[in-house]
Parts: structure tokens; C-alpha cells; sequence
């Protein structure tokens, strides 16, 4: 039985629950920052081997291009890794991004190296050595799937995929909003996201939901999806009111399901706690074991 009662995804702490998913968003969003300055390097290599003459120019040029794509995916790695860690049901990537960027940035760095006339064996080192601290410094992917015990294996799986289909179409919905630049739309969205992933971490802590979050997350988010970007292809061409409107009312009713079945589902699973701790009690009593302290005790 899932333990979540009183937790930040309770009913009494919806509002406290609401700020935080969409603070962890914007952690995921930023845990790839540090990345971004190591495409300074094959910046810098890009410039320094234009006058180097045609050889060096394309070996620096090519040395850059690495460095780049291991900025690139770097970056895209640290954000799948703080996404994992946020979630507790969760596949491995199934692109090592972080491993993939240290390749890279030993591949870049020897080809610098080799076009500063350092030899083979030189190159060779300073890749080795540059791969080396990227991994002490970044780390490496998670390798294995993050999972719940005792519940089996299949089942989380069924989990994980509604899951990510469901995180998937939210981001959709999430970058088509963006681009009208609309504050107020894109806070209405948030407002919908914060209650669509409040039912995907109770799914998460208890799998046995899903069955009845499965079509919210996944037809009834596609649909949410689709529409958005339907009203965003519309109302970048005139800016109507009506469209608009529109488009609130829905997430509005899809803010309500979402959270009437989430309700739900937590109500359902403290039935099933009481009944549980029932039975639990009457057979301690059939054993002759007393539930009662004694005060003086």
C-alpha cells in the first residue's frame, strides 16, 4: 500500500504541491546550465585555427564540431539525469547522453591537441586525460531503471511508458504556448501541467492507478495536446477573443477531471488502507494480541 497520506501530494497540500511541481520543472529545465559553457571551447578552437592554413583549418574546425556535440549532449544528459532523479518510476536513458558528450570531448580535445603539433602519443594523452576528468567531474548516465519494490517488474513498465507519453505531450503543449508569448497563457497552462503531474506522481507511487489514470494520461492528454496546438496555429493569425476563450474553458474542464479523478484515487487507496488495517486488526485479536497501551506503562 502506498504510503502518501499527509505527504506534499495530499489533498491538504495541493497549493504547496502545485508551487513545487513546477519549481522541480524548472530545476530539470536548469540542471543542464553548466554545460553551456563548454561550447566556449570549440568556439574559441573554431577562431584561433582560421588563419592556421587549410589543413589546420579543417582539423580545428572538426575539433570544434566535437567539442560542440559534446557540449550538446552534455547538456541534454544532465537534464534526463535530474528528470530520473525526480521521478520514482523510471526507465534508464536509452542514449547514454552523458558517456556520449565525454567521447566527444576527448575526441575533440585530442584533434586540438594534434592540430597544436603535439604528436600522436601526445594528442592521444590529452584526450585520454580531458575524457577522463569530464567523467570525474559530470559523472555517468544512470544505468539501471529506478523502480518501486514489491511491486513486479511489468507493471512498472506499463508505468514508465504512460509516463513518459504523458510527460511528452505536456511539453508539447508547454513549447507550443511559448511561442505567442503570452504570460497569462502560459501560466493557465502551468496551472493544467501542476494537475496533470500531480496524477502522474500518484500513479508513480502507487502503479496500481494506473487503470484508472490511464485514459487521462494518455487520450485525454493527447487530445489536450492536439488541441493546443490547433489554438495556437489559429490564434497566431487574428488574436481571437473567442478562440481564446475558448481554449481556457477547455483547460478549465480538464483541470477539474484531472483533479476529481486524482481525488479519487487517493480516497480509493484509504479505503483500501482502512480495510486493511481492519483485517490486520482482527486477526492480532484472534491471536490474542492487544492493541490497547497501558497508561502507566
Amino acid at each position: 500500500m502506498a504510503k502518501r497520506f499527509g505527504g506534499k501530494f495530499s489533498p491538504d497540500g495541493q497549493t504547496k504541491s502545485a508551487h513545487a511541481t513546477v519549481v522541480d520543472e524548472r530545476q530539470i529545465a536548469a540542471a543542464g546550465s553548466p554545460a553551456r559553457l563548454l561550447y566556449v571551447p570549440g568556439v574559441i578552437l573554431a577562431f584561433t585555427s582560421l588563419n592556421e592554413g587549410p589543413v589546420l583549418l579543417v582539423t580545428g574546425l572538426i575539433g570544434a564540431a566535437f567539442l560542440t556535440f559534446a557540449a550538446y549532449f552534455l547538456q541534454e544528459g544532465l537534464q534526463a539525469e535530474a528528470a530520473f532523479n525526480a521521478r520514482k518510476v523510471a526507465r534508464r536513458p536509452a542514449v547514454p547522453r552523458k558517456m556520449l558528450a565525454t567521447a566527444l570531448t576527448g575526441i575533440g580535445v585530442a584533434i586540438a591537441a594534434y592540430a597544436g603539433e603535439t604528436g600522436i602519443i601526445g594528442s592521444a594523452l590529452y584526450g585520454i586525460a580531458a575524457a577522463g576528468l569530464h567523467t570525474v567531474t559530470f559523472g555517468i548516465d544512470p544505468m539501471t531503471d529506478k523502480r518501486i519494490e514489491g511491486v513486479d517488474t511489468f507493471q512498472q513498465d506499463r508505468v514508465a511508458r504512460v509516463v513518459d507519453e504523458a510527460e511528452a505531450h505536456l511539453t508539447v503543449m508547454q513549447s507550443q504556448i511559448a511561442s505567442l508569448s503570452d504570460r497569462r497563457l502560459s501560466e493557465r497552462v502551468e496551472d493544467f501541467q501542476t494537475i496533470a503531474r500531480r496524477m502522474i506522481r500518484t500513479v508513480e507511487e502507487d502503479p496500481r492507478d494506473l487503470s484508472g489514470a490511464r485514459k487521462f494520461l494518455g487520450v485525454y492528454l493527447m487530445g489536450a495536446r492536439d488541441a493546443t496546438i490547433k489554438f495556437v496555429d489559429l490564434y497566431q493569425r487574428n488574436r481571437d477573443a473567442d478562440v481564446r476563450t475558448s481554449y481556457e474553458a477547455l483547460l478549465s474542464d480538464l483541470e477539474q477531471n484531472f483533479a476529481a479523478r486524482t481525488e479519487k484515487m487517493l480516497l480509493d487507496d484509504r479505503t483500501d488502507m482502512d480495510i486493511e488495517i481492519n483485517v490486520l486488526r482482527d486477526r492480532l485479536k484472534r491471536e490474542g494480541v492487544s492493541l490497547k497501551t497501558k497508561r502507566n506503562e
